[in-house]
This record gives structure tokens, sequence and C-alpha cells, in this order.
């Protein structure tokens, strides 16, 4: 699942979250809203959160023919969902790869958690290596399914 910004005229009006394997997309946070939680001027949609954001982790999750899961993002907005969370554990704990990105301002014991999991690798996105760390992450992925290949045989 990834979060992409919705400009109306050149303005930022809110977050849409989109399922890449499916397609779906709902609202993740508007300024047109005016129920659920608040951050900033955006009021978050739970429920689309829910219904694109967290179904798409768990099909990604049950999917035999996926290896890796995408979070993009683990955010201030996602974490007032605790079905969110609950998703983003299940998918650290699972077998699979997880290419998660935490927001550098959100603050959460499951972010906690995350930072002191055994196995987990946090790559700080800078000015200086933002354009060539997509190479670097799909080599790191390449290296664990070679490992993880050697240890099967």
């Amino acid at each position: 699942m990834i979060t992409e910004e919705v400009r109306e005229n050149n303005v930022r009006i809110g977050f849409k979250v989109c399922d890449i394997l499916s397609g779906r997309e709902g609202w993740l946070a508007s300024t047109r809203r005016r129920e659920g939680p608040r951050i900033g001027k955006y009021v978050v949609d739970l429920e689309g959160l829910g219904e694109v954001g967290v179904r798409a982790i768990a099909d990604a999750l049950h999917e035999p023919r996926i290896a890796v899961v995408m979070i993009d993002e683990i955010g201030p907005m996602e974490l007032f969902s605790n079905e969110f969370k609950t998703m983003v554990k299940q998918s650290i704990a699972s077998t699979k790869a997880v290419i998660g990105t935490i927001h550098y301002r959100a603050t959460d014991p499951l972010l906690q958690e995350i930072r002191r999991a055994y196995g987990i690798k946090i790559v700080v996105i800078t000015m200086e290596n933002r354009d060539n760390l997509h190479l670097k992450i799909v080599d790191r992925l390449a290296q664990a399914q070679q490992t993880t290949r050697n240890l099967s045989d």
C-alpha cells in the first residue's frame, strides 16, 4: 500500500491510500471530512484506510505469489487505526520481506517496537542517498532471498 497526496488547483486537499496490487483507492485524510481524528487541517478517514490500506497488507500477507510486503507509510495518520497497527505487526512477524517507511515525526509504541526488533534494518532517507536508495534496497532483498534459498537447500 502507498499513500499519495491529492491536489486541486495546486492546493493539497488530502491523501489517498492505494493498493498497488489491486488498484483499489480510498481516502486516507482530507480537508473536506468533518468527522474523525484530526492531524493539522486534515481529518483521517479510518474507514478508507481500513478498506484499502489494511486490506492491501492482509491480501499481500495471504497471497503466496507475493514475496515482499510494502507499506508506505507508517505515519501519524495511519497510526490512529488499531487495525492498521495490528496488520503492520503481523507483516513484521511473517516470513515475508517487508519494506516500510516510517514518518520521521511519528511516535507510537509500535514504532519503538519496530526500531528495536531483531533483523530490522532502518535506513534514514537523505538528500544524498534518496536517488540511489532503491538500488540498495533491491540488492538487500536479493541477498536475503539468496540466503533464504541457501538455508532451505
